[in-house]
C-alpha cells in the first residue's frame, strides 16, 4: 500500500517582529523566536525587522524580510538589478569593506567553536576586486515558451528554477554585459530547448564558452554560433557527453585558455571545465601567501594534496627541492604533468590518488616531507590527517573553501596531533557573496 503524502502545514502569513543576533556561515541572519532558530535572507546582525516564516521545520524556521524597521550601519542598496531574485550573490547587501571584516569574523567563531581553538594571529585578509572578477561559471541554460526567450545565468534565491536576468556583475565583463546577446544567439538555435549549460572560461587572453548539447546542432545552428563568437571575440565549442568531449565548432581552431603566475614566472594551459581559481587577483595574493608562509628552500621536500592543475605546486617548485603533487582526478594529474613541463621543472612529480581512501602502501606516501599544502574540497581532509604523523611535517599550511572543515581538521591537527596552530586568516576569493576562502598556518610542535 503506498504511504500517504504528508500535507503540508499552512505557514503563518502574519508578519513577526524580531532583532537578528548574528550570521550563518552562509551569510543569513539569526534570530530566536519562541525558542526557535530562524534563518532569514538578507538580514544583518542587530537590525529590527518583520519578517515572514517561508519554512518551518522542528528544529528551525526559516523566513524571509517583509520590513526593516532598523538598518545595521553596513547595510547598503545592492547594485545588481537582479540581486533579490539571483542565486548567484548573497552579500550584495553589506557594503563591499565591510564583507571582509564579516567572514573574518565567522572564521573565528568557527575556529573556536567547532576546533575548540583560539586563533593566536590573524593574518591581514587579502583583498581585489570586489565587481567582474569571476572567470569561472558554469551558467544554466533554459527556453521558456512563456517568456518567449532563453534564460542563461544562475539559479532563484532557494529555488530551483533559473532566474531571469539580463547581466551579471559579478562575471567578468566580457560575459557579464552579453548575457541578453547570449541569450538571443541561443534562442535562434533550432537545439535552444536541447542545451542545459555553459562552462565558462576566461583566461588571460581567452574567453573560452563549452556550450553542453544534447542533440547535434544543425549547419545553421553553427554558423549562427560562429557568428556570435567572432562578433564577440570568444571561443564557442560544444559539449556532446563528458568534459572530455569538448571540442571547437567545425572548422574552428582549438584554443586552450591560459594563465600566469608572473612573480613566479609560471603559465598554466587549461581546458575549459577544469577546476580553476575564480578569481585571478585573488588566486595570486594567495600562492604568493603560500609560499612565503611555508619559507621554501632548496633543502625542502613539499607534498601538495589535492594540488589540482598544479596551482601551488609549479610555483612552489621554483624555490624548494622537490615537490610532489597528489590529485584524485587523472585528467588533472596528467594536464599537471603537461604545465611542468611547459615550464621547465623537473624538480616536481605528479600522482594520482583518492585520498579520502587508504595511501598508506603507495610509493610517494612512504617518503618523508617536511612542509606540506593541502587545499581539499569543501568536504574537508580529516581522512588523510592521520597519515601527518608519519610524515612528521615542520610546517603545514591548509587553504580551505570552507571555514567549517577547515576548523574541525585544525583541531585534529592541534587537539589530536599534537601540531601548532600559528596563524589563519581569510581570502575574499568570492566578493559579494557569503563564501569564506581562508587559510591557516600549523608547525610542529617543537618548532
Amino acid at each position: 500500500m503506498a504511504r500517504r503524502k504528508r500535507e503540508r502545514k499552512k505557514l503563518p502569513d502574519t508578519p513577526v517582529k524580531t532583532i537578528i543576533d548574528s550570521l550563518t556561515h552562509d551569510g543569513r541572519g539569526v534570530a530566536h523566536v519562541d525558542g526557535k532558530a530562524v534563518f532569514i535572507d538578507a538580514a544583518l546582525p542587530g537590525e529590527e525587522l518583520e519578517f515572514v516564516y517561508t519554512d518551518i521545520r522542528r528544529d528551525f524556521a526559516e523566513g524571509r524580510v517583509v520590513k526593516l524597521l532598523s538598518k545595521a550601519e553596513c547595510r547598503v542598496d545592492a547594485e545588481c538589478p537582479h540581486y533579490d531574485v539571483c542565486g548567484g550573490c548573497s552579500f550584495q547587501h553589506v557594503a563591499s569593506s565591510e564583507q571582509i571584516h564579516i567572514k573574518e569574523e565567522l572564521l573565528k567563531e568557527q575556529f573556536k567553536r567547532i576546533g575548540k581553538l583560539d586563533i593566536p594571529e590573524i593574518w591581514p585578509s587579502l583583498d581585489g576586486p570586489h565587481w567582474g572578477y569571476r572567470r569561472k561559471a558554469r551558467m544554466g541554460v533554459k527556453y521558456v515558451a512563456k517568456k518567449g526567450r532563453v534564460l542563461v545565468g544562475f539559479r532563484e534565491k532557494r529555488q530551483p528554477f533559473l532566474a531571469e536576468i539580463e547581466s551579471c556583475k559579478v562575471m567578468h565583463p566580457v560575459i557579464g554585459t552579453r548575457l541578453m546577446a547570449l541569450s538571443e544567439m541561443i534562442g535562434g538555435l533550432t537545439i535552444r530547448e536541447k542545451i542545459p549549460q555553459i562552462e565558462v572560461a576566461i583566461g588571460d587572453e581567452d574567453c573560452v564558452l563549452a556550450v553542453r548539447v544534447l542533440e547535434p546542432p544543425t549547419d545553421e545552428d553553427k554558423e549562427r554560433m560562429r557568428s556570435f563568437a567572432h562578433k564577440h571575440n570568444v571561443t564557442l565549442c560544444l559539449q556532446s557527453k563528458g568534459p572530455d568531449t569538448i571540442a571547437p565548432i567545425d572548422g574552428e581552431p582549438v584554443v586552450t585558455p591560459t594563465y600566469a603566475l608572473p612573480e613566479h614566472d609560471i603559465v598554466f594551459r587549461f581546458r575549459p571545465a577544469m577546476f580553476t581559481q575564480v578569481n585571478y587577483e585573488i588566486n595570486r595574493l594567495m600562492v604568493n601567501r603560500v609560499i612565503e608562509a611555508l619559507d621554501l628552500t632548496k633543502d625542502d621536500v613539499v607534498l601538495d594534496l589535492f594540488c589540482g592543475l598544479g596551482n601551488f605546486t609549479l610555483p612552489m617548485a621554483r624555490y624548494a627541492g622537490k615537490v610532489v603533487g597528489i590529485e584524485g582526478d587523472l585528467p588533472l594529474v596528467n594536464h599537471a604533468q603537461a604545465n611542468a613541463r611547459l615550464n621547465n621543472l623537473d624538480n616536481v612529480e605528479f600522482h594520482a590518488a583518492d585520498l579520502s581512501k587508504a595511501i598508506v602502501d603507495l610509493p610517494w606516501a612512504k617518503q618523508r616531507y617536511n612542509k606540506i599544502l593541502l587545499d581539499p574540497s569543501r568536504a574537508g581532509a580529516s581522512e588523510v590527517l592521520h597519515h601527518f604523523k608519519q610524515w612528521q611535517p615542520e610546517s603545514i599550511v591548509y587553504v580551505s573553501c570552507n571555514p567549517s572543515t577547515l576548523a574541525r581538521d585544525a583541531g585534529i591537527l592541534v587537539n589530536d596531533l599534537g601540531f601548532k596552530l600559528v596563524k589563519a586568516g581569510v581570502m575574499n576569493m568570492f566578493p559579494q557573496t557569503a563564501h569564506v576562502e581562508s587559510i591557516a598556518l600549523f608547525n610542529a610542535a617543537d618548532r
